[in-house]
């Protein structure tokens, strides 16, 4: 059995690390299932309805170029991934001096070389799973790009377009949610920089990043807005239902 040169503070911040990123990563899905506004789930209303405006065009050239300018951010992402871990690797073969380095600033904890060599493999795992996510969603987006070649014309039986329509949604919310768990990557990979300095600097960065997650995803003035604008549209439609509905029973 391999024994990590840790000692106790390194492994509860290690474990902290872990349980906070995938804990809030399951509650932020948790809560947009349950019905509770986010970014998640409120662009995914609005990716539904892109996906109706797809199918009422004739000419997709407005769709093709959301559907470039999204592969391309996810692409960027991927590639600066790459970047990254390269320069990580590279990290490895230069530990001695980095430390040095490392040593002289504030609050920081002198550490071995054998530790230092597990964090720098900790950002390396955690910039790998980003990669892989940022690819995932570059793929995704291909496929909803083969979704709109392939669209069905508008005399389509109506339920076989809302069927469209509902596949292709997930399909782009597929690739949004996958590129969105990479941009969480960078924000705990930029947390994990931290212990270098110390557990405790790291601990507190950790918690930091789930506080800022959470208030982007649930408490944003970017939700309230796209959410104002779901509200504006549900009290716009129902004077017009509820005068359909008047019309439709006065006999005269």
């Amino acid at each position: 059995m391999i024994k990590l040169p840790f000692d106790k503070l390194d492994y509860i911040a290690l474990s902290w690390f872990f349980v906070t990123w995938f804990g809030y990563q399951t509650f932020a899905a948790w809560r947009a299932k349950r019905g509770h506004p986010s970014l998640m789930s409120i662009m995914s209303g609005y990716r539904a309805e892109w996906w109706q405006r797809v199918l009422e065009r004739d000419q997709r050239i407005v769709d093709a170029a959301i559907l470039s300018n999204l592969s391309n951010a996810a692409t960027f992402f991927a590639s600066t991934t790459l970047l990254i871990l390269g320069g990580l690797l590279a990290l490895l073969g230069t530990s001695e001096r980095v430390i040095a380095v490392v040593a002289e600033l504030p609050f920081t904890t002198r550490s071995q070389d054998t530790i230092w060599e597990y964090k720098v493999l900790l950002l390396i795992a955690i910039f790998v799973y980003a990669f892989f996510k940022f690819t995932w969603s570059l793929r995704q987006h291909i496929f909803n790009s083969v979704m709109v070649g392939a669209a069905p014309a508008h005399d389509t039986d109506p339920e076989k377009l809302a069927d469209y329509v509902a596949r292709a949604g997930r399909i782009a919310s597929f690739a949004a949610d996958n590129f969105n768990y990479g941009l969480r990557a960078y924000y705990f990979g930029l947390a994990a920089l931290t212990w270098f300095l110390n557990a405790w600097i790291f601990m507190c960065v950790t918690t930091w990043v789930v506080f800022i997650l959470y208030r982007r995803e649930f408490r944003s003035e970017a939700l309230k807005t796209l959410e104002r604008r779901n509200t504006v549209r549900k009290k716009a439609v129902g004077p017009q239902a509820e005068r359909r509905s008047e019309d439709q029973a006065d006999p005269g």
